[in-house]
């Protein structure tokens, strides 16, 4: 979070987000600042560091934008499409050659983003629609998406924020 600014959640309004939605918008924009702050300075070779077999701070950047966007769209009672598929099976086998720091964190905002113009287009009526998830179309709501939506994020940029503290501390060969 920024030194200057307070937490998301006491800093009011985020653009057209409804007053019964702003909880899991502000959980999305914390999630946001707390993994830039955390990772500002990480060369990428530390990113996919495995302290002591915990996942990388690599995965839980893929994690987090891929199973977003995909809780996102059964909110909006979609199916997923084949590049969602294909993110969820690169999230399975890590990608070869691994993304760079930037671009992992370019799609995680891009993704915040995404989600708060769908919470703005969220209206407040709909959040008891039942929604079917994954193929097996178990039963949630589009309230319960968005908020394990927004839970899920909060949980991952905890786990960033560990890991990039461990990795930081780790004594490895200088970078060349």
């Amino acid at each position: 979070m920024s030194d200057s600014l307070p937490e998301p959640w006491l800093r009011g309004h985020l653009g057209k987000v409804p007053a019964s939605l702003l909880p899991f918008g502000h959980a999305f924009v914390a999630a946001r600042e707390e993994v830039e702050t955390a990772t500002q300075g990480l060369p990428d070779s530390r990113i996919w560091i495995e302290p002591w077999g915990a996942a990388s701070i690599g995965f839980h950047l893929l994690h987090l934008a891929g199973s977003t966007d995909r809780l996102l769209s059964y909110a909006r009672a979609e199916a997923l499409s084949e590049s969602q598929r294909e993110a969820l099976a690169a999230e399975q086998v890590l990608p070869v050659p691994r993304p760079r720091l930037e671009a992992l964190l370019a799609a995680w905002a891009t993704t915040v983003e995404t989600a708060l113009a769908q919470l703005e287009r969220t209206p407040p009526s709909t959040l008891n629609d039942v929604r079917g998830v994954g193929r097996a179309q178990l039963p949630s709501t589009v309230r319960g998406l968005l908020a394990h939506a927004a839970e899920h994020a909060r949980r991952h940029s905890g786990q960033i924020v560990t890991t990039a503290k461990i990795v930081r501390a780790m004594e490895l060969p200088e970078e060349s």
